[in-house]
């Protein structure tokens, strides 16, 4: 037999290896597995961080604390702070509140009580405390105050939405007594008594001490009421009755 060449036996052997060098490029995966793990990795990040922004996003209304108006009461000032988030009241306390003797024992039975009612119903439209008349009828006074700084209305609205109800003033008729004319002058904001005074009152002598004692508790009781139905101070028969008339006369006016 005739014995091949040597140098076919180097040309076969090359081309041996080099179709191998094809069959394996051939056969090799068209993505690598380690840059795609690497190129997934960005896009995981990229949504973790979208997911808390979104929970972000919304915050609690913002609290904020109004005070209303120094109410007078016959045993000494009530003042109200109220906080509101959200258009309601969330908390009410009161700044001033008669003290001393037995008035402290008083505010601090029903100051508690009037802060409650006033975070439940939200109004200035609260109970009386028994026991507590003036206390109750200032600290009334001073929360719808408050309401009306805070443009609620007494209704738990946001301010934009609820404008406080303008107060207007009315006096009622001169009513002449035996010791000398009564005349009551109203306030009024919302169709209630915010505040009542008298303009005129019997002076001079014995009916100087009767006028002091007598009409802050009148002014008083007709706040309280909202009617002329109140009872007459003792000791003041007179100027109560004289009081209680002018009294109707303004709500007649105001159309009470």
């Amino acid at each position: 037999m005739k014995k091949s060449h040597p140098i076919r036996r180097v040309v076969l052997a090359t081309a041996a290896t080099v179709s191998g060098i094809v069959l394996l490029l051939s056969l090799k995966p068209a993505s690598d597995p380690a840059a795609a793990s690497a190129g997934g990795a960005p896009q995981q990040s990229v949504a973790g961080q979208e997911s808390p922004q979104g929970g972000s996003s919304q915050q609690s209304s913002q609290a904020r604390t109004v005070t209303g108006a120094v109410a007078s009461t016959q045993y000494g000032p009530v003042q109200v702070r109220l906080t509101l988030a959200g258009g309601k009241i969330t908390k009410a306390e009161a700044v001033q509140a008669p003290s001393g003797g037995r008035s402290t024992q008083v505010t601090d039975d029903a100051v508690p009580r009037l802060n409650q009612q006033a975070v439940t119903a939200g109004t200035a439209d609260i109970d009386t405390v028994s026991g507590a008349t003036y206390t109750s009828a200032g600290y009334k006074q001073s929360l719808q105050s408050a309401l009306d700084k805070a443009g609620s209305g007494g209704g738990g609205a946001p301010a934009s939405k609820a404008p406080a109800a303008q107060a207007r003033t009315v006096t009622g008729a001169v009513a002449t007594t035996q010791y000398g004319p009564v005349q009551v002058r109203l306030t009024l904001a919302g169709g209630k008594i915010t505040k009542a005074e008298a303009v005129q009152a019997p002076s001079g002598g014995r009916s100087t001490q009767v006028t002091d004692d007598a009409v802050p508790r009148l002014n008083q009781q007709a706040v309280t009421a909202g009617t002329a139905d109140i009872d007459t101070v003792s000791g003041a028969t007179y100027t109560s009755a004289g009081y209680k008339q002018s009294l109707q006369s303004a709500l007649d006016k105001a159309g009470g």
